[in-house]
């Protein structure tokens, strides 16, 4: 692949997710320093907000704007049903607010602003425009708008995920973690506590990260996360990251979700223990643990679905480029890459996700899931 390939989508992604983790950042502000009803829930009960609207809306247009409305392959998770309802109107008055804000701050992040702001209609329809369901041809970005929206209610962890997948396969890969800590050894504590415990301007945790990767480059790459205020094209800086080269199962560091929910954390733990990870797991919300991987800050992330539970592209396709592009390993539990091209969903799953720093590890985990799958209750 030419090191030109993909320049013009990884540049607009990366900046577009940038300016949706300045919309994200402000949202969160409000909703950590006061009481707020700027939050809905899905039909599964997990939470929605302003912030996953307003980054939905945001980065649609964005790209519709670059490349053409007629010609962008939308697949993200949320919909305007919702923000349609006749008690939502204050809700959708605060997204249109949320994403003219932020558009305003284009022109700072090397991007084009619109001529003036966008109506409440223009808002619901690059929110409804993200309707693709993806599939094996042509070319699809798929978006996050705030993966881990329970850690981003509770002033935790949480991304922004855009992955461009084509023909099936993720090609371009940007991950936006504005309160991932720059010291590795903050990222287990839970943002309240920080605050209570260190000044809450301190740069090791306000400033966060983005992470970007293109397929076939061989490289991963880290930039602090931007503010609005800062001229994007100035204050570029970015450094290459690479993964752990720990393959010592007693010295490894393994992620797995908070929330048990969707997960088998019995089942995950009892493996962990088979292989000799001895560390407490590092629990946290949302692709971060993704992003762990890749900056060397944790070494295994293996996730088991209960039964019934089917994971979606979209939550997954930005992370696993960033980490292979970095050098590590992500496969189901039966070691077969990962399939993005049928649709919102990761179809054919062997049992679970595996997420390695290297093959050392990875092979020895996906050795015991195959020895100790017949005596789980998974």
């Amino acid at each position: 692949m030419e090191d030109e390939t993909y320049a013009k989508e990884l540049d607009v992604a990366v900046k577009a997710v940038h300016m949706a983790c300045s919309l994200c950042r402000r949202v969160q502000h409000g909703l950590i320093s006061r009481t707020s009803d700027e939050i809905k829930s899905k039909e599964d009960d997990s939470p929605v907000t302003v912030a996953d609207w307003g980054v939905q809306a945001t980065v649609s247009w964005l790209l519709s704007e670059v490349f053409g409305s007629q010609s962008v392959s939308i697949v993200a998770e949320e919909d305007v049903q919702a923000l349609s309802k006749s008690d939502s109107a204050a809700l959708l008055v605060a997204v249109v607010d949320a994403v003219n804000e932020c558009l305003d701050e284009a022109p700072n992040f090397g991007l084009q602003r619109p001529d003036k702001h966008l109506t409440t209609q223009e808002v619901l329809e690059a929110i409804k425009r993200c309707n693709s369901t993806g599939g094996p041809e042509g070319r699809h970005w798929v978006l996050d708008p705030v993966d881990g929206t329970l850690g981003f209610v509770r002033g935790n962890q949480y991304a922004v995920a855009l992955a461009l997948i084509e023909d099936g396969e993720v090609i371009i890969g940007v991950l936006g973690c504005p309160n991932y800590p720059m010291k590795r050894e903050w990222l287990n504590y839970h943002h309240q506590y920080y605050q209570s415990t260190s000044p809450a301007t301190d740069d090791s945790w306000e400033k966060g990260c983005v992470l970007y990767a293109r397929r076939g480059s061989g490289k991963a790459w880290l930039q602090p996360l931007l503010h609005g205020d800062v001229n994007f094209e100035s204050q570029y800086e970015a450094r290459l990251i690479r993964v752990s080269s720990v393959d010592d199962p007693a010295l490894a560091t393994f992620c797995e979700p908070v929330e048990k929910a969707n997960s088998n954390q019995s089942y995950a733990a009892g493996l962990a223990h088979s292989v000799g990870l001895r560390k407490q797991p590092l629990r946290v919300y949302s692709m971060v643990k993704y992003a762990a991987i890749a900056r060397g800050d944790a070494e295994v992330f293996m996730k088991f679905a209960r039964c019934g539970y089917k994971e979606k592209i979209w939550d997954h396709a930005a992370g696993v480029v960033i980490v292979q592009e970095a050098g590590g390993v992500v496969t189901d539990a039966g070691g077969k890459p990962l399939d993005f091209s049928r649709g919102i969903y990761l179809e054919g799953l062997d049992r679970g996700i595996i997420v390695c720093c290297g093959s050392t590890l990875h092979e020895r985990i996906v050795g015991a899931v195959y020895a100790s799958w017949d005596s789980s209750n998974l």
